[in-house]
């Protein structure tokens, strides 16, 4: 879709990717390749419609099944292994975990499927990109520019295992901008140019009819060897930093040349121009084709978000797959010893329940199991986006409501054991500082420990939930800590202390008419209404309330979006034929 007064990408791209087939998207730089595969796979708004077997991709349940995509580096934590980021993907897509390591042995990464990712060199992130693709064994493969930057041996490993895919009867989508290295590996090559389609061909009608026979050249002095052959009246043209294309001169004549100057060659083949035999499919008339493409032009309409299977496993993988987690929970486990340190020091007798209990000095906004519930809670989504294993649009979405309440679940059950963990330490410390008489006895402190439960839980889910909305860690733990420093303080101005009794007043009214429990059940819930009476509670309540509001406001208007009609006037359509017929 166009910009301003900028003319669209890509403009009336249609073509066909069929089964058994290699099909080459062929460009230069800035032709629109990259921008009609994410076209393409929904990852990006434009107009046209993608149709596999004649239904639009959306509509699909599992268009993952359909298509695998490989679209650059795999954007994994770098800290996590292959095996298992592969595993944790495969909770994603409902998969058994042993087809991780079929795929790791499928790609040649099972000899260093256990180090980080962070470790891994281009080749073995690309064969990595493979694996992933391929995880929901898909029918359809969409690679974006495979070779880039790749030494030959890979080159050659990459293109060997698209052919086999082809072979067996899969669909390939293949962008490059070499034309010769394009036209050998593909069937049929649609080349681009400046968004539009100007040839559709099969690969030894383009070869012949548009590639000029050259000598191929690789040295580490090629440019020295360019000029050279440029001086005898040879074109050279320069591929890479270590490959030129010499026309109008055979390989003899080049390699005399390198030989009379001493230079070394690693590579020096004649680059025939049919590359394929001659048993091809006449080009495609695009002046015929236009009716076609004309129908098949119009408006996607709601795209359905594609939940993950087992979204729980999905995020205990994700969760623990690293070890960011324990560094937090001892952290905060280590402040929050030293905050009933401090108590103690500094008279704890005097001191709240629910401050000796969870070791929250009266300097800090919340206690330091609370902060790292939170930071927990942030690192859900925070890590979701900043290292995006799930795809929005295509896939998994990393939005859903069934991974939100995944998430919620989780952050939620790590919340509790922390502050678990966090009461017993500071009791333990209270104990040994003051005496068993002074400290406080969670089992008989019902209310408060329940209180301090909910306080966890509440700044986790806080940090989720905001991580989610802002798609950053310290955005979501910043949210957390805005409840005591900003939300709470206007709670407290705009309820004041007579309105807070009046609640009170009202609560405990209603407890004993409704109950008609002893007076130790009285004195527990009029305890647990103190708490949920405090400005810190109501403020928790309040910025939980906002975040699910701006959730949900964000889903209704991405439905919107979706139900929003386009018109087609500069649209395309991609078809995929996963059978043939």
């Amino acid at each position: 879709m166009p910009r301003r007064s900028s003319p669209p990408a890509v403009v009336d791209l249609t073509f066909d990717i069929r089964p058994g087939e290699v099909t080459g998207l062929l460009g230069p730089a800035g032709s629109g390749k990259s921008t009609a595969v994410r076209l393409l796979l929904g990852l990006q708004a434009g107009r046209g419609a993608t149709l596999v077997d004649g239904r639009p991709l959306h509509e699909l349940d599992r268009p993952a099944r359909a298509i695998g995509a490989v679209l650059g580096d795999v954007p994994g934590h770098p800290r996590r292994t292959a095996r298992g980021h592969l595993r944790m993907l495969c909770a994603a897509h409902g998969l058994r975990v042993a087809r991780a390591d079929d795929l790791l042995e499928t790609v040649g990464l099972d000899a260093v499927a256990d180090r980080r990712l962070g470790t891994y060199s281009l080749g073995m992130d690309r064969r990595l990109a493979f694996a992933v693709a391929l995880l929901p064994d898909p029918h359809t493969l969409v690679i974006d520019d495979p070779a880039r930057e790749l030494p030959p041996r890979e080159a050659a490993w990459v293109h060997a295992l698209v052919r086999r895919h082809a072979a067996a009867g899969g669909a390939v989508l293949l962008t490059g901008r070499d034309p010769g290295a394009l036209a050998r590996t593909a069937d049929r090559v649609v080349a681009l140019a400046d968004g539009r389609v100007v040839a559709d061909q099969s690969a030894a009608v383009f070869a012949g009819t548009r590639l000029r026979p050259h000598v191929a050249v690789r040295s580490p002095y090629a440019e020295r060897l360019a000029g050279l052959l440029a001086e005898d009246g040879a074109e050279v043209v320069a591929t890479s930093g270590s490959r030129i294309a010499v026309y109008g001169a055979t390989s003899a004549a080049v390699g005399e040349v390198a030989h009379r100057h001493g230079i070394l060659l690693h590579q020096l083949a004649d680059e025939s121009a049919a590359a394929r035999s001659e048993d091809a499919d006449p080009d495609t008339d695009h002046d015929e084709a236009k009716p076609r493409r004309a129908a098949r032009n119009r408006p996607s309409p709601l795209r359905r978000p594609h939940n993950p299977l087992h979204p729980v496993r999905y995020e205990l993988r994700r969760c623990f797959g690293v070890r960011t987690p324990w560094p937090t929970v001892a952290a905060a486990l280590v402040a929050s010893t030293v905050g009933a340190l401090l108590l103690a020091r500094t008279g704890a007798v005097h001191a709240s329940p629910l401050r000796l209990l969870s070791g929250w000095p009266a300097a800090l906004p919340l206690p330091a199991a609370a902060v790292g519930a939170g930071a927990l809670g942030a690192l859900a989504y925070g890590q979701e986006f900043a290292f995006p294993a799930l795809t929005a649009g295509f896939g998994p979405e990393p939005r859903a409501p069934r991974l939100l309440a995944a998430k919620l679940a989780v952050s939620g059950a790590l919340a509790l054991v922390l502050a678990a963990l966090a009461a017993l330490v500071d009791t333990a410390v209270l104990r040994l500082a003051l005496g068993s008489g002074r400290a406080p006895d969670p089992m008989a402190l019902s209310a408060t420990t329940a209180g301090w439960a909910a306080l966890a839980v509440g700044c986790a889910w806080t940090g989720v939930l905001a991580a989610c909305a802002f798609r950053t860690t310290a955005l979501g733990l910043s949210a957390v800590l805005s409840v005591p420093l900003v939300v709470a303080p206007g709670v407290r101005t705009l309820l004041g202390g007579r309105t807070g009794r009046q609640f009170l007043d009202a609560g405990g009214a209603l407890w004993s008419v409704l109950s008609g429990a002893s007076r130790a059940d009285d004195r527990a819930a009029l305890a647990a209404l103190h708490s949920a009476a405090q400005p810190l509670f109501v403020a928790m309540a309040l910025s939980l309330s906002g975040l699910v509001t701006a959730y949900l406001a964000g889903a209704l208007r991405g439905r919107r979006r979706g139900r929003r009609p386009t018109p087609a006037r500069s649209g395309g359509a991609v078809g995929i034929d996963n059978e043939e017929g």
